[in-house]
Order: structure tokens, then sequence, then C-alpha cells
């Protein structure tokens, strides 16, 4: 499995805060969802997140602080909107081991968080972030972590120039991939064998704990585009935003690991 080392020269992540994180943005309002911004208002590059299921969390904001800032030869303007508007899905929820929490989550997904009705509301926000920017904003990137990633390929054509995609699945892995308006997915979930087909962008992938060494060797050996792969051994399903408890020291490399990754990723192949 190829592994690469990260770029010190163009990223440098600042120390992971495990408890307590302070941001560095500010909040706006964008389609009348409270929004939260950051990164140089200087930087012609955007970076749209859509968060998991639960919403706004420390481990979600300092990850688009990290995006944001720490490529000095490359930064970006990072937007998280409240597309939940502050009535996300409780942790307590999950794992839906029990009637009654597979009930509840079940009805969040289908109701609330239905990828369609989030996805419609994409092209109108894109728009007006780049009104109020003044239209200095040049390329967009999308960013969607577990439930975000169902939501971004839901819809093609929905303006962004280039899209990335992070997906922390319930199949245990993430995907980061780049999407040109012209190459664009035709499948609403993740899977892997539907999204090869007619693919000419770069893709990396990061599994997990509960994922198949076997079964991870033969999806990287399918790839015909550039690629990069790296496995984060003992991590659980979404370790980069609300479930990585990030004053556990092993779960704070990993976090820091898995952004330093992404940086490198945009920074090399965009």
């Amino acid at each position: 499995m190829a592994q690469r080392g990260h770029s010190e020269a163009c990223c440098s992540i600042p120390p992971v805060v495990a408890r307590g994180y302070q941001t560095k943005g500010r909040y706006i309002e964008i389609d009348g969802m409270k929004t939260y911004t950051t990164g140089p208002s200087s930087a012609k590059d955007a970076i749209l997140i859509i968060y998991d299921l639960f919403g706004f969390c420390d481990q979600t904001l300092q990850g688009a602080d990290i995006l944001a800032h720490s490529d000095q030869e490359h930064q970006y303007r990072v937007f998280v909107p409240d597309f939940f508007y502050g009535k996300s899905a409780e942790h307590s929820w999950y794992p839906p081991n029990t009637k009654e929490k597979g009930e509840k989550l079940r009805a969040f997904i289908e109701g609330p968080a239905a990828p369609p009705k989030t996805a419609e509301k994409i092209p109108r926000v894109v728009k007006e972030i780049e009104d109020k920017t003044g239209g200095d904003i040049t390329t967009w990137f999308g960013l969607g972590m577990c439930w975000g990633g169902k939501v971004l390929p839901w819809r093609p054509g929905h303006g962004l120039q280039m899209l990335m995609e992070v997906a922390l699945d319930h199949i245990p892995h993430f995907t980061v991939r780049n999407t040109f308006q012209s190459c664009r997915s035709s499948a609403p979930r993740f899977d892997r064998s539907k999204r090869r087909k007619g693919d000419c962008r770069p893709d990396l992938y990061a599994s997990l704990l509960d994922e198949d060494p076997k079964a991870v060797e033969a999806f990287k050996n399918e790839l015909k585009v550039k690629n990069h792969v790296e496995t984060f051994h003992d991590q659980v399903h979404g370790w980069m935003a609300a479930r990585g408890n990030l004053q556990d020291p092993r779960v704070r490399e990993e976090y820091e690991r898995g952004y330093k990754t992404l940086l490198d990723f945009y920074h090399e192949y965009l």
C-alpha cells in the first residue's frame, strides 16, 4: 500500500487542542443558516464543509481552522453552514443498538437530515457566499464528513467548480476525491464499484480498524487514477469529526495525521 511522507514545508499543523478549543473564525448568516467561516480573506480557493450528523462540534471546527491556515503556500477560506439549524442528532442515539435509538436516528436521517433536502440548498449557499465575498473566490471544494459525504454527490451540477469529498461512511473509511464538473458521479451512495467507472480524478482512501486489509489492497489495485491509500489501523468511524475523542493521545495523533494527509493531498493534486 502506497504511503507518502508529509510535506513540512507546505503544511505545518499547530498542536491539536484536546478540550475547550477556541475557534479562529467567526459566524455569519448564509441562506438563513448560522455559518462558521475561517481563513484569510485574500484566499481565492474556498472549502464548503458539510458536517456529520452531530452538527457543529469542536473537532469539526478545529479541523476547519486547520484546513484554512496550515498550508502556508495555499490557504483556503472555509465555510461550515449549520444545515440542522441547531438541532443535530444526539450522541446518545449512536450506536443505534436499541429499537428506540434506531428509530430516533432513522427518523432524523429521513427527516431533517435527508440528503436531497440539504443538497438542494448548496447552489444557494455557494451563490450567496460568492455575492458576499465580492466574487473573489475562484475555486470551490466540498468536504463532506460522514453524512455530509452523502449530501455532496447527491445532485450533479450544483455549481462547485471542483468537488472534494471526505466521507466517513458506515463502511469504516473516508474517501477524499476531487471531482471535476465534467466528471461527476451518478451514485448517490459510496458504492466503490459504481464510482470507479469513468473516474478521472485523484483518489485518497483511508481505511480504519474494521476494514479488511485484503479488500483495501484490492480496492487500491482497481484504481486507474493518481491515488494515495493510507490505513488508520486503530481509529473508529468519525475520528476526524464529532466522534474523535481528542483527549486520547492516540486519537489526537491520528486526527492530526488525518488532516495532514488531507492537506497534502489537496496541495499535491490541486
